[in-house]
C-alpha cells in the first residue's frame, strides 16, 4: 500500500489535529460583519435597499490543500419593506473536497418601536459535494473503500434565525441548517456526519466624535460535541470612509482589519490573519478580500450603511 501527500499537507493534517483535535465544517470568515447574511437568513433586507457581497479567503497560504473560498450574497427588501428576500453562494475548497452551498433566504421584519426591529429568517437550499481523492491521499487501487471519488453529491439544507436590530446595534441568532449531512473532515480524511452550528453575532456603533466612530463586534459558533469559538473584532470607522481594526478569533488567529469606501456604493476590506498555533511555522497567513455594494436610493431608505 503506498501513500502519497506532500509534506506540507502531512503538517496541515497533523499539527491542526494536535491543536484543534475538531475540525471546522461550515466556512469561517474574518471580516463576518459585512457578510452576515452566510451564517443568518434574518439579515436579508435588513440594510434598506439592494446589497451585494463578493469575497475572497486563502487560509494558511504556503500549505499545500489549505481551504479556499469564495463567497457570494445579494439581498433586498421588497416593495412591502417587511419582506427581505437573499440568495448566498458559497465555494468551499479543502485539500480534495470541494463543496458549493447555494441558499435562498427569507425575511420578515416587525418593529418592536420606533428604532428597534425584529426580523424572522428561514434559508433553503442545498450542499453539493465532490472528492477526488487523488488530490489527498492515494491508496492502492484495490482499496476501493478508499478510492472511489464523490461527484457532485448533493444534501439539503434548511435553516433559520433572528435578527434584532437599531441604527446602533445589532444581534442575531440563528442555525444555518437543521438538516444533517455529509461533510468532508480534513482530520480523518473522510466523509462523516454533519453536526447542527448554532451562531449568535453581535455589534455595536459608538459615537466617539463627528469624524470617528467605533465598531467592536462578535460571533460565536456552537458545535455539538467541540468548545465554543468566538471572534471578536474591533473597528474604526474615520470620516465615514477609512476602516482600522483588529480582531481576535478563539485559539486561532489574529487580525488585521482594512477598509475604505470607495464611493456611495462601494466598499473595499482587507484581513490579513496570523496563526497563534504551531501552524504559524507552516504558513505565511490567511488573507480575506471583500467587496461590497450598496444601492443608494434615498438616505431615508438606507439604515446606517457603513456601519454594518
Amino acid at each position: 500500500m503506498k501513500l502519497y501527500i506532500k509534506e506540507t499537507y502531512i503538517a496541515l493534517l497533523g499539527l491542526f489535529f494536535t491543536i484543534v483535535c475538531t475540525a471546522q465544517q461550515d466556512p469561517g470568515y474574518t471580516q463576518y460583519m459585512y457578510n452576515a447574511m452566510t451564517v443568518n437568513s434574518a439579515y436579508a433586507g435588513s440594510t434598506g435597499a439592494l446589497e451585494a457581497v463578493l469575497l475572497h479567503r486563502s487560509q494558511w497560504t504556503g500549505i499545500d490543500g489549505a481551504p479556499e473560498t469564495q463567497a457570494f450574497t445579494i439581498h433586498s427588501p421588497l416593495r412591502n419593506e417587511n419582506v427581505g428576500l437573499g440568495l448566498s453562494i458559497v465555494n468551499d475548497k479543502l485539500g480534495p473536497s470541494r463543496e458549493l452551498y447555494m441558499d435562498a433566504n427569507f425575511s420578515y421584519t416587525i418593529a418592536l418601536s420606533q428604532r428597534t426591529k425584529l426580523a424572522f429568517g428561514l434559508k433553503a437550499g442545498a450542499r453539493m459535494m465532490n472528492i477526488d481523492w487523488t488530490k489527498g491521499q492515494y491508496y492502492d487501487p484495490v482499496d476501493a473503500l478508499l478510492n472511489n471519488n464523490i461527484d457532485n453529491k448533493i444534501n439539503p439544507s434548511l435553516g433559520a434565525g433572528l435578527f434584532l436590530h437599531t441604527e446602533k446595534w445589532y444581534l442575531g441568532t440563528s442555525v444555518p441548517s437543521f438538516i444533517r449531512g455529509d461533510y468532508y473532515d480534513d482530520i480523518q480524511e473522510s466523509v462523516v456526519s454533519e453536526r447542527l452550528h448554532y451562531y449568535l453575532i453581535g455589534g455595536y456603533v459608538f459615537d466617539l466624535s463627528d469624524n470617528l466612530k467605533f465598531k467592536p463586534a462578535f460571533l460565536a459558533k456552537a458545535v455539538s460535541g467541540a468548545p465554543i469559538t468566538y471572534d471578536i473584532s474591533a473597528n474604526f470607522l474615520i470620516q465615514e470612509k477609512f476602516t482600522v481594526g483588529a480582531s481576535h478569533r478563539w485559539d486561532d488567529s489574529v487580525s488585521a482589519l482594512f477598509g475604505f469606501q470607495i464611493s456611495n456604493n462601494f466598499f473595499i476590506g482587507y484581513a490579513f490573519d496570523y496563526s497563534v498555533t504551531e501552524l504559524n511555522k507552516y504558513n505565511d497567513g490567511s488573507h480575506e478580500f471583500i467587496l461590497r455594494y450598496q444601492l443608494q436610493k434615498s438616505p431615508k431608505q438606507i439604515k446606517s450603511p457603513r456601519f454594518f
